[in-house]
């Protein structure tokens, strides 16, 4: 298992400042790069790994400390993260001190609170040493298996490079954490991918799934479902269990607390896909933005490949790194400012259609607060008219305002609407597309000449919606919705 601990400074974390923290645990302590020089290791005799200290990252966007540490800190700062392994007991203490140095010289804070010292560690007697890095626990044929133990687990450099590798060796990514641990939407996303899996540590079966709630075992290297005696999945009783326990009392939250605000939100989803020609005067990034502005009131704040969040919102910088990536797929994550809890996750491809931007933007709302479902259809109109629109799906779900996910059961987003682009339209024919057999009213967005269909589902809170978009999905595929060819 791994421990992190994390300095937020105000200064940034030169060189010098650097190696006088790396060598907290004494020159007998050796040093080596991982991860093309983005990751420093220190290593105790033998050659065990003790802790990995990854690249300061300037961290310009208000409220991410606070958002994934739960600790205030004004931006912008330098975010240095230690992580140790736990099967040497003084590394803890080593990436604790390598913090509280950096603290000590640069000022700022570090996380968690109380987990700084500028007391020399004597690491002189390690077991002997073990394979890999600090940050992969374990590492089997079917599965890299990474221990997290912190409030939020995150979608950070770290283990968005974890994923690559597991990826590329065909392993499933495993995250192991107690139950008290929450995912961010970029987090989530990932670990709901299969092979991945979110296992979560439960007193009462062991471990489950934190987002299936299925009761795991751990079998030919890696957890998998375990199956009743009728050959079903066993589910978990700590994962439909409501957030308060039978006696009234909030369940148990990260590191010991009480759980933290589980009254139910609810979130907007806007999932969104728009296709630009790849000509040099592509800007990605405005369909994105016209959506935040009109459901939030203001543009997005920050944008990255990784969190934390780091670097102000550019659409024009967003452009040039898909644009230097391409023709490999980019992967972004986007956030808004803490006033209004706004993430969004965006992948940009180059296809033989042009370059294709998939962007799912989620907005949190406390508990008697209403989304602003009026919007809906004028932001698609102007989607379609500016910003080339092929779909859009809006949905609304019941859970967390500020966009985490615990390992508890959630009920699915209901469908609000649907909106077809115009070329979709075309293609399948106006005539069919307009008329699905369900009841769901096709309004006409954009040009008159070459129009887009909107499609209201209901009302944001009925299951039925469901069936309504699966019915008119099934009819826009139909052999029927392709125009026929002229006669000869």
């Amino acid at each position: 298992m791994t421990k992190d601990v994390i300095a937020l400074t105000p200064k940034m974390p030169d060189v010098w400042a650097l190696m006088a923290s790396l060598y907290a645990g004494g020159s007998d302590l050796d040093l080596s790069a991982a991860a093309e020089g983005a990751v420093v290791q220190l290593h105790g005799p033998g050659g065990r790994p003790l802790v990995s200290v990854e690249s300061p990252v300037l961290v310009q966007v208000p409220g991410e400390a606070e958002r994934l540490l739960g600790q205030a800190m004004e931006a912008p700062f330098w975010w240095t993260e230690a992580r140790a392994s736990t099967a040497v007991p003084e590394a803890e203490r080593l990436a604790g001190v390598v913090c509280g140095r950096l603290n000590a010289l640069l000022g700022g804070a570090t996380w968690p609170p109380g987990a700084a010292s500028t007391k020399v560690v004597d690491v002189s007697a390690v077991p002997s040493a073990g394979s890999g890095q600090p940050a992969v626990d374990v590492v089997t044929e079917n599965a890299a298996v990474v221990l997290i133990d912190r409030p939020v687990v995150a979608m950070t450099s770290w283990l968005a490079e974890i994923m690559r590798t597991a990826a590329g060796s065909r392993r499933s990514l495993q995250i192991v954490t107690p139950r008290g641990v929450r995912l961010t939407p970029a987090a989530r996303t990932t670990l709901a991918r299969v092979p991945n899996r979110w296992v979560v540590q439960d007193p009462e079966c062991g471990y489950y799934d934190g987002l299936s709630g299925a009761v795991l075992r751990w079998q030919n290297g890696a957890f998998s479902p375990a199956l009743t005696e009728n050959g079903t999945t066993a589910v978990a009783a700590s994962f439909t269990r409501p957030a308060r326990d039978a006696a009234g009392s909030p369940a148990d939250g990260p590191h010991g607390g009480p759980a933290d605000e589980d009254a139910p939100g609810r979130q907007l989803i806007v999932a969104l896909r728009t296709v630009h020609r790849a000509d040099e005067h592509l800007l990605l990034g405005g369909a994105l933005e016209a959506a935040w502005k009109a459901l939030t009131g203001t543009a997005p704040a920050g944008w990255g490949t990784a969190e934390p969040v780091n670097l102000p919102w550019a659409p024009r910088q967003l452009t040039d790194l898909a644009r230097e990536r391409a023709p490999e797929p980019s992967q972004l994550i986007v956030v808004g400012t803490p006033d209004r809890p706004a993430m969004a996750t965006v992948r940009v491809t180059r296809t033989t259609k042009g370059v294709e931007e998939d962007a799912v933007l989620t907005i949190g709302y406390a508990a008697g607060e209403d989304p602003p479902l009026d919007r809906i259809e004028a932001l698609a109109d102007t989607l379609v008219r500016e910003h080339g629109l092929r779909t859009m799906l809006t949905s609304v779900r019941a859970a967390r305002a500020d966009l985490t996910t615990a390992p508890r059961l959630e009920g699915p987003p209901i469908p609000y609407a649907f909106t077809l682009g115009p070329d979709d339209v075309h293609t399948i024919g106006l005539d069919h597309a307009r008329r699905p057999p369900v009841q769901a009213p096709a309004r006409h967005l954009g040009p008159t000449s070459r129009p887009a269909l909107h499609y209201a589902l209901g009302d944001g809170t009925d299951p039925a919606s469901w069936e309504r978009l699966q019915q008119l999905t099934a009819h826009l595929k139909s052999d029927h919705s392709r125009p026929s060819a002229p006669a000869q």
